[in-house]
């Protein structure tokens, strides 16, 4: 199944996703915990100073895709916020398990932050972002930023997020050999992430954000996330984590969507729906974080 999913694009060429906006696209290698890390670093045209930015591991089930995989559902940011994108790549399961991707993608936050000024990044100022596993792996990077003592972002924006390994929620009962991504297919995907240990119980949150039992020090965060798809019961009740310790979170469960309902039906009116909501979210946020930090 791995092979005939790798085989098969999963998105538009990034020229012809970017040829209408105007933004820059360029590509930087640094250093990750095995070798280098590929990067790719979007940038609207014309930034009045240092802005927001965003975080963005990608999707792809952790089996497949690049940087590039779902970049489409954050540029959007950039544009109405001047925001700066890091899409950093990920070694793929199941020739690089657990915790090799989501290790990878707490790299690309470091090294974000780090380069923060050079990127035209207010540091206090980026947000976790992610779609499908990519929003599974940006829960992930926030459990991990916080267990750490790394870099503070100041919220997340899971999308559609494969968060559980278990697989035993109503919505995964529901969505067997149905759906653009099925109870097969997640269980495909947490295979080859997690091998063995996924039957015996040994999986660390970072690596299944729903196994987190302590609520301290999460993130204010936005859940997006179809009633009609696999991951709708996990990504709502992750919503009651930040809510127990405090936090805010907004969690929206778009009557009738699909995964990633916006990506494949963008003129639909669920897809309107959600895209609008989530760019007046990201605008509250930015609205009570720091425009600069000491």
């Amino acid at each position: 199944m791995i092979p005939g999913l790798r085989a098969v694009p999963f998105a538009a060429p990034i020229a012809e996703l970017l040829r209408t906006r105007p933004i820059d696209h360029h590509d930087r290698s640094v250093v990750g915990p095995a070798g280098d890390l590929g990067v790719a670093v979007f940038q609207p045209r014309t930034r009045p100073g240092p802005g927001p930015g965003v975080c963005f591991p990608h999707g792809g089930g952790m089996i497949v895709g690049d940087r590039f995989t779902g970049i489409e559902q954050v540029l959007n940011c950039a544009e109405a916020f001047g925001a700066t994108v890091v899409s950093p790549d990920d070694r793929l399961a199941p020739e690089h398990p657990d915790p090799a991707p989501v290790e990878d993608g707490y790299a690309g936050l470091v090294w974000t932050v780090e380069h923060a000024a050079q990127l035209g990044i207010a540091p206090a100022r980026v947000l976790l972002a992610g779609t499908s596993a990519g929003g599974g792996l940006a829960a992930g990077v926030a459990l991990l930023a916080r267990d750490q003592g790394g870099p503070a972002p100041f919220a997340q924006l899971p999308m559609s997020p494969m968060l559980d390994d278990r697989n035993g929620t109503v919505s995964g009962r529901q969505y067997t050999r149905t759906g653009s991504w099925s109870r097969e297919r997640n269980d495909t995907g947490w295979d080859a992430l997690l091998g063995d240990r996924r039957r015996a119980g040994r999986v660390a949150a970072a690596a299944a954000p729903s196994r987190a039992t302590d609520p301290g020090g999460l993130l204010p965060a936005f859940v997006d996330v179809g009633s009609a798809e696999v991951f709708r019961d996990g990504a709502v009740a992750s919503a009651g984590r930040p809510w127990a310790a405090g936090v805010q979170a907004e969690p929206h469960a778009w009557p009738g969507g699909f995964r990633i309902l916006d990506g494949a039906a963008p003129a639909a009116a669920p897809s309107v729906a959600a895209r609008e909501t989530r760019t007046q979210w990201v605008g509250r946020m930015l609205g009570s974080a720091p425009a600069s930090s000491t």
